[in-house]
């Protein structure tokens, strides 16, 4: 490695260092405040360190980390969201007692892990900045010791991931028993062997895992629901996101797509995913289990524009993200605000009347819940048309359809939130004390998501510059 390798790694490298000074400041002194204003300002400076990496983009350093325009724009997507996420962890942990410190530590590596994912090219990397993220993970969502729904989240989490993780090692050797090679972009010069496409299924179980799609999905409401919110609100974006980034260059550089039985196991995950998030979400009365619901329909969503497989397919999953991004942060985010020392306020019931008592959360909390339902003015009305688009491009009708249908659907259990914050209460509810700074953060994402819903053009050339390196090996879907 040169100077010129150190500079395109400087955003991984600066992260792993923010780790370090953490680590270190919490064994010299405890001091909550001191931790999270380390924490983000180390994120800081790793966002910052982008620019200077980005002259060197693309920069194949080594033959497992490719750090392009792609890489650097989900890094900055995922650096931005950790970065809310701590902030909302502050307010969070403010109002309990106990250990704070070590959860911004975690959350460090996570973001470290996700980072080294969107950048991997090898099965390796791809393997090692995974273990990174979710041995971060199991401690994140067990991080409450006095709960027991957190402690059975993490001990779930632990075990299904452990097991996924199986599953990927074992696909990973299958796939090099076949090729000779564990390199995303030399995959695609080998024709389907039985090996390869037992080794690809595999693989597809391990990362339909982390993704939460259908048959994969069963650990999603019960972690959600148990993680403390800031944590929610990290493993259904952040985590997410760095897979699905990964995925989309695994599919570009490898042609796996190309391969029919991929194409079809694909597309029967997608509407699966669909219809069980949406139709499941129907009868909860738990908000946090109404996002994880939701959340495996959004993945669905994506896959849509994956299967499209063209290059609109990476512009729209992009965008999609992004728009996701901040809707479920803004969700999670007045989840955490309005939670107190005792539990979370994730019950129905707690939103209840809840315009009246924070006009302002309420109006936030609305726009989320309307851009994960797609309408109109939201980021997430243009992120369902671009994926709507993609899959036209691809005339994949069925999946159209059936993306169409199940989010009328979904508009039900997203109103009956919302129609709870603007009824009245029919007893007087308690005061919820709303921490500022968790406010400003969600208020914020509300405020772009708003102006992105409007006016989306900065965005989408940021994404068209970013994906234009990132071309699918097939244009016309499987062959």
């Amino acid at each position: 490695m040169d100077a010129r390798d150190i500079t395109a790694l400087l955003p991984l490298i600066v992260l792993a260092g923010t780790a370090n000074v953490v680590m270190l400041a919490i064994a010299f002194k405890r001091n909550h405040a001191l931790t999270a204003g380390l924490t983000l300002a180390g994120l800081a400076a790793a966002f910052l360190s982008l620019f200077a990496a980005s002259p060197l983009a693309p920069r194949q350093v080594t033959s497992l980390l490719l750090v392009d325009q792609y890489a650097l724009f989900y890094m900055g997507l995922i650096i931005i969201s950790a970065a809310a996420v701590a902030v909302l962890s502050y307010e969070y942990l403010e109002k309990r007692d106990g250990r704070r410190e070590e959860l911004y530590l975690l959350l460090v590596l996570a973001t470290l892990g996700c980072a080294a994912l969107v950048a991997s090219s090898h099965f390796v990397s791809f393997l090692l900045a995974l273990e990174i993220l979710s041995i971060s993970l199991y401690a994140m969502i067990a991080y409450l010791q006095d709960q027991k729904l957190a402690l059975e989240a993490g001990i779930k989490y632990l075990i299904l991931a452990s097991a996924s993780a199986a599953f990927l090692l074992f696909g990973a050797a299958l796939i090099y028993a076949d090729t000779g090679t564990m390199s995303f972009s030399h995959l695609g010069a080998n024709a389907p062997g039985s090996l390869l496409l037992s080794g690809i299924v595999l693989t597809i179980t391990g990362i339909g895992f982390k993704l939460a799609v259908v048959p994969f999905h069963l650990w999603t409401p019960d972690v959600y629901e148990g993680a403390s919110a800031p944590v929610g609100a990290f493993v259904a974006t952040t985590s997410k996101g760095a897979m699905v980034a990964l995925l989309l260059r695994y599919f570009s550089f490898s042609g796996t797509l190309e391969y029919r039985p991929v194409f079809l196991v694909f597309s029967v995950i997608a509407i699966a995913s669909m219809c069980a998030g949406n139709f499941l979400a129907l009868r909860q009365r738990n908000v946090k289990r109404i996002l994880a619901y939701s959340s495996i329909a959004h993945f669905g969503y994506i896959l849509v524009a994956v299967l499209a497989g063209r290059t609109m397919a990476t512009q729209a999953v992009s965008f999609y993200l992004v728009a996701y991004f901040a809707t479920i942060l803004v969700s999670f985010g007045c989840v955490a605000v309005l939670s107190n020392s005792e539990r979370d306020a994730d019950n129905l019931e707690d939103y209840r009347g809840l315009f009246w008592r924070h006009p302002v959360i309420a109006g936030v909390f609305t726009a989320a819940l309307l851009s994960l339902a797609g309408i109109p003015a939201t980021m997430g009305f243009l992120g369902k048309f671009y994926v709507l688009a993609a899959g036209a491009s691809a005339a994949a009708w069925a999946l159209i359809l059936i993306l169409v249908l199940t989010s009328v659907a979904g508009l039900f259990y997203y109103l009956r939130i919302v129609v709870a914050l603007y009824s009245a209460s029919p007893e007087p509810a308690p005061v919820q004390t709303v921490s500022p700074r968790g406010a400003f953060v969600v208020v914020v994402l509300a405020v772009l998501l708003i102006y992105f819903g409007v006016y989306p053009s900065p965005l989408l050339n940021l994404i068209r510059t970013a994906m234009a390196g990132l071309d699918f090996a097939t244009q016309m879907g499987p062959r």
